[in-house]
């Protein structure tokens, strides 16, 4: 599988919602762990790489490209 390259900043957005109906997250903090907020909520959470790399639909740079 290939990876999927994003950064601190960058909005994720998701195949499913959140129970929020929210399906967009700002990545705070990168690594093997990722942290993100919903951007619905303000809900904060922490999911593996691997794990949340499956979830992901698209990727929207925090520069806009």
């Amino acid at each position: 599988m290939e990876r999927i390259v994003f950064n601190v900043g960058d909005v994720l957005f998701m195949k499913k919602k959140h129970p929020c109906s929210s399906d967009s997250f700002k990545v705070l903090r990168g690594g093997t762990d990722v942290r993100i907020v919903c951007r619905g909520c303000g809900r904060d959470l922490t999911i593996e790489r691997t794990a949340i790399e499956k979830m992901i639909k698209k990727v929207v740079s925090e520069k806009g490209n």
